[in-house]
């Protein structure tokens, strides 16, 4: 059964005293030493969990780096957590460097993966997302409405990139569809936005009929015709044109079939 905790006086001494920032503790070397040869998995836990408690208020002054970018500070927090948690496991104290020198790194990559990977409304390529910001930094300098030519320019970007970084600077973060539409607009944006038209259907129906029923004689055009447009029932049909009941249901079944195996057929003719 292996030891929670063995004394840390069992290890080498750990390296000379340096100078700290106020969020860097004191007295965890000997840990990183205790972590990096421990075997025991319980100790290993034990270790790592010190460690991540010790050095969690130099995560989270990162994570307030970038706080002013749309994003809540809790999840700042967590993603920085998250990525003290993966320095902690990942660092070598045998290399002779500094656990921060290490962990900041570690931590700042994780936070801007989450802003390029997790933050946007939509998906947007890295290549657009890395031109988004050389084109934001060019317009912040000489305004928003610089000439694509002068931003490229500036960014050595070609204008394609550039109008696709420009297009990207409104995309971060999606619109309400409550929002208003703009100045002098009355109503929201869901107002301008197209719906489906169920009649778009219809069209498509009847012109993909309209030959084979042009085609039919002249008493089995008049039935649909009494039928489907006039909404005649059968009966008032017989009526009209002097024959059974009967015989006009058997004439309705029997034209129907056949435009429509006709209509179906259609795509192998052409």
């Amino acid at each position: 059964m292996c030891s929670t905790l063995p004394p840390p006086g069992a290890h080498a001494a750990p390296p000379a005293r340096r100078t700290r920032r106020h969020d860097e503790p004191d007295g965890t070397d000997a840990l990183f030493l205790r972590l990096h040869s421990a075997r025991c998995p319980r100790e290993r836990h034990d270790l790592s969990e010190r460690l991540v408690l010790a050095w969690l208020p130099m995560a989270e002054r990162l994570a307030r780096r970038y706080r002013d970018r749309g994003e809540s500070l809790d999840d700042l927090r967590q993603v920085a957590a998250l990525g003290l948690v993966k320095a902690v496991h990942r660092f070598d104290p045998g290399q002779g460097k500094a656990f921060a020198t290490y962990a900041v790194p570690t931590i700042d990559g994780e936070l801007k993966r989450h802003f390029r990977d997790c933050s946007w409304s939509v998906h947007v390529p890295r290549g657009v997302q890395e031109a988004r910001a050389k084109v934001r930094a060019v317009c912040q300098e000489i305004g928003d409405r610089a000439p694509v030519e002068v931003i490229a320019e500036r960014t050595g970007l070609s204008h394609d990139d550039v109008r696709a970084g420009l297009g990207a600077l409104q995309g971060y973060a999606a619109l309400s569809l409550d929002a208003p539409l703009g100045p002098g607009a009355d109503g929201v944006l869901e107002d301008a936005l197209g719906r489906e038209d169920d009649a778009f259907q219809t069209v498509v129906d009847r012109e993909a009929v309209r030959p084979e029923v042009t085609a039919l004689p002249p008493r089995e055009r008049r039935i649909l015709f009494m039928r489907f447009f006039q909404d005649m029932k059968q009966a008032e049909i017989a009526d009209a044109l002097g024959i059974s009941q009967m015989h006009v249901s058997r004439l309705l079944s029997t034209t129907c079939e056949q435009v429509r195996r006709a209509v179906a057929e259609e795509p192998a003719r052409v």
